[in-house]
């Protein structure tokens, strides 16, 4: 069958589109776009489908949106009775098929939350699952640092038991003074009640009480002469001061709040996220990542999906208002005011300021919804907060998400929320200037490297160098790779694999002869360009095999160099000419960096399809030496099971859908379950 040119193919996609964009409703709901393999690329939502999905397939776009729409062969839609079903669906739409051009909540791995499990004996402990087993659940916490720095001043205060399992005797914590020992003293339930109250009034926010308690204890101790007790309570007193000292901004409401902020650059997004809680700014998050749709549109997409993963609700959340109505264009802010400026977020070592989060109660281990009272008080009749926009898009989006969260959601426009939400953008857009900063020192870095190289070889050029390595073990299945460096970076398109064919045993020169003349007979007979600079895993028998076949064989003069190793296999020396001599490259240059990228590379990239190799060879190996079992029903098997552990499990009648009877399907599993 002729297969059509892609233009038609195309051409007949954009007709069968135009006859859908005319049935499009102007109702609510969800599109997804489709590529030529029916693959699901982009998922997006619409007050009205019609509009929303014809404006990709007319007008002007910018090269990202043009990007997407290149790629559109179909689409389809789903129609909802609200903008908020759309908002839901939306979000489940995108987990489902992660589709390439839709902001995926991929690059964060699950928050950490602090645990008081649900036991005859309970214990504090750090976790990124919920589960629905009537454990108390607080957080999130921004990052792991923050949950165990918290844990670890409630370790020093309450002494439940930190061991999984009751040891026979008593534990260091013990003597330490963390741990009440049920190992090996009864507890009762009354203590162990008191102690949950108290971690719970701490963390939620009820430290100051905690504080006057212990500061009431350690006068007690000090009045009747009982001074190491006194200074127990006072090293707790100043812990608990050291982790809640840092605060950046108050607010008079005490309210847990989280405050949303974006900026994009360069079809780039990131997305910060300012803390809330009893009225005071503990951390932050930050998240950057490219984005192909409209901007504030995807940035909603960040924060249902946010939401979605993130059980433990705050009281209220603010949002920046949409560019039409009346927020700042992303790009185009104002400039940042230095004393608004967070440090740069998204590191584990930053500060330990961390409050700890909303309670999640045990049932179902997620917050208890608010009584009806406290809806009202929070949210009023359907009516909008004063310092909120109060109709438009925003208006919409905030009431959507409330609808959903049974939040309070508010898009502020002046006074202090608004400016929460002006430092959250500011803050985004600081981290992504610095992204952009990264990304051109490192490539000027890179660039530096090359030519640095090129002199300390005496060569014009390293723009393109290939590298090569073997690897077998004790001369079984042996292979060798090559890695290609274009400009200072790995090209992975030009990376080669070879079995090596003539070699019999570990015989690593004669192997590196091989591939080498392989490789470069190939490129003289195709006409490709030749490489600036040759590497080679190894030292002066090395280079020397490489220049023989290079020279003698093939008519080349390419450069070589060889990369040797010191007793503890790190890169330690740089081998050029010939006869080979050391070139002084100092250890702590850049040269000598990219260097050790080459060769972790090539070896890595070896080493990898050697294991595959030899894995295949292993199982091929057990299945052929069954009776019954040839090259032809061997592939059969491994394609229909997938490996050698899934034939091993499989049952009898499994066999039929590969055309094997029961007495061979049986001789199959007895010989692969033999020990």
């Amino acid at each position: 069958m002729d297969i059509l040119p892609p233009i038609i193919d195309r051409d007949k996609a954009m007709e069968n589109i135009r006859h859908k964009l005319a049935l499009l409703p102007d109702q609510p709901g969800c599109y997804l776009m489709k590529n030529e393999e029916g693959k699901i690329i982009y998922v997006g939502k619409a007050k009205v489908l019609k509009n929303r999905v014809r404006s990709y397939f007319s007008g002007s776009h910018d090269g990202k949106t043009q990007k997407l729409v290149s790629e559109i062969r179909d689409f389809e839609y789903i129609v909802t009775a609200s903008n908020t079903e759309s908002l839901i669906l939306e979000c489940n739409l995108i987990k489902e098929h992660f589709p390439r051009y839709n902001v995926l909540l991929k690059d964060d791995k699950s928050f950490p939350y602090l645990k008081i499990t649900h036991e005859a004996h309970p214990k504090l402990e750090v976790t990124r699952r919920i589960v629905k087993d009537k454990g108390k659940y607080f957080g999130p916490y921004p990052n792991a640092y923050a949950a165990q720095e918290t844990k670890k001043l409630l370790d020093r205060l309450y002494p439940l038991r930190k061991c999984n399992t009751l040891p026979e005797k008593v534990c260091l914590y013990y003597h330490l003074g963390q741990c009440v020992a049920p190992c090996e003293y009864p507890v009762e339930q009354s203590v162990y009640d008191e102690m949950i109250g108290e971690i719970s009034r701490f963390l939620n926010g009820g430290h100051t009480e905690i504080k006057k308690d212990l500061k009431h204890k350690m006068e007690v101790a000090a009045e009747g002469l009982e001074f190491e007790r006194a200074r127990e309570y006072r090293d707790q007193i100043v812990a608990i001061e050291a982790l809640m000292e840092k605060q950046t901004i108050n607010m008079s409401d005490a309210m847990d709040r989280d405050v949303f902020g974006y900026a994009v650059d360069k079809g780039w997004m990131c997305v910060q996220i300012l803390y809330m809680r009893q009225g005071k700014m503990i951390q932050r998050h930050a998240s950057v990542f490219p984005y192909y749709g409209e901007a504030y549109e995807d940035f909603l997409s960040y924060v249902t999906q946010y939401y979605s993963d993130n059980p433990a609700l705050p009281r209220e959340m603010l949002l920046p208002p949409p560019p039409e109505a009346g927020g700042e264009q992303p790009t185009e802010g104002s400039a940042v005011d230095s004393a608004a400026v967070l440090p740069l977020a998204g590191r584990e070592s930053d500060s330990a300021e961390v409050l700890p989060l909303a309670d999640l109660e045990s049932e179902g281990a997620k917050v208890l919804p608010l009584a009806v009272a406290e809806e009202r008080e929070a949210y009023g009749d359907g009516a909008v907060t004063e310092d909120s926009v109060e109709e438009g898009e925003a208006a919409e989006v905030g009431e959507s998400l409330r609808r959903w969260l049974k939040i309070k959601v508010a898009v502020p426009r002046r006074g202090t929320k608004r400016h929460l939400i002006t430092m959250a953008c500011d803050n985004s857009r600081v981290a992504l200037e610095e992204k952009f900063r990264l990304i051109e020192r490192d490539e000027s870095r890179t660039v530096k490297a090359v030519e640095g190289l090129a002199n300390w070889i005496g060569i014009p050029s390293a723009n393109r160098i290939e590298a090569f390595d073997n690897s077998n073990m004790q001369g079984s299945s042996p292979v060798s790779a090559m890695v290609v460096f274009t400009n200072g970076k790995p090209d992975k398109k030009e990376y080669r694999k070879y079995n090596v064919k003539t070699v019999q045993g570990p015989d690593d020169y004669e192997t590196m002869r091989e591939v080498v003349r392989r490789r470069y007979e190939r490129v003289l007979k195709e006409g490709q360009s030749l490489p600036d600079l040759i590497v080679v895993d190894g030292g002066k028998g090395h280079i020397a095999s490489v220049l023989d076949v290079l020279t003698n064989e093939l008519g080349m003069n390419v450069p070589v160099c060889g990369l040797a190793k010191d007793a503890k296999h790190r890169t330690a020396q740089l081998l050029v000419g010939d006869p080979p001599e050391v070139v002084p490259l100092p250890r702590d240059s850049q040269e000598f960096y990219l260097l050790q990228r080459i060769q972790d590379e090539v070896h890595r990239f070896a080493i990898t399809f050697h294991r595959e190799k030899r894995a295949k060879s292993m199982i091929a190996s057990k299945l052929d030496s069954i009776p019954g079992i040839g090259e032809k029903r061997r592939k059969q098997l491994l394609s229909h099971f997938g490996s050698l552990k899934a034939i091993k499990e499989a049952a009898i009648d499994d066999f039929k859908a590969v055309s094997i009877g029961e007495a061979l399907a049986t001789r199959i599993l007895e010989a692969l379950n033999v020990e």
